[in-house]
């Protein structure tokens, strides 16, 4: 294997090679190479974006806790799970761009989650943008937000920040 695939821990080296199947990049060992590159510079850029932020990092949010999470799932897609609110959670898929059998984006304004989000445990909704998401690999949470709106606003923004970098990540190392 190559030596960014070996940089990747090894509870995700297989997500990632299941992944790369369905990419569409050519089956040799230098595009998994590529991906796992890819996959090592969002980790990164989710780092120190929630460093930037001074968000927290956790290891699970309570289906019932209020707070809101930014989540870098196992495959390398970011999901923004908005404060809970009366009408429920606004979530925010965003998918690694590589992926033929997940939407690219995706939001669902009244999502509820199907329990408790832990760490290397697959995200699943009641009702969200999708059904379930990949394990969470890193969970950050807003320290001491204003209120649920502003907390929303920060993530949205985070989202946003992050997703951008994810893009360029895309076309920088994947197209070359």
């Amino acid at each position: 294997m190559g030596e960014h695939f070996e940089q990747i821990p090894q509870n995700i080296q297989e997500h990632i090679k299941d992944i790369f199947k369905t990419s569409g990049l050519p089956d040799t060992p230098e595009s998994l190479d590529i991906m796992s590159e890819a996959w090592l510079k969002k980790k990164e850029a989710f780092e120190s974006e929630i460093e930037r932020l001074e968000m927290e990092e956790v290891d699970m949010l309570a289906k019932d806790d209020t707070h809101g999470v930014l989540v870098l799932t196992y495959s390398g897609s970011l999901v923004n799970i908005g404060p809970l609110s009366e009408q429920g959670r606004k979530v925010e898929y965003v998918s690694i761009g590589l992926r033929k059998d997940v939407p690219e984006a995706a939001t669902k304004e009244d999502s509820i989650l199907g329990g408790d989000v832990f760490i290397d445990e697959e995200i699943e909704f009641e009702k969200g943008p999708v059904q379930m998401t990949s394990a969470a690999y890193k969970i950050a949470l807003c320290k001491n937000p204003v209120n649920a709106k502003q907390e929303t606003k920060a993530l949205s923004r985070a989202t946003m920040i992050i997703s951008n970098k994810f893009s360029e990540i895309n076309k920088t190392v994947i197209s070359d």
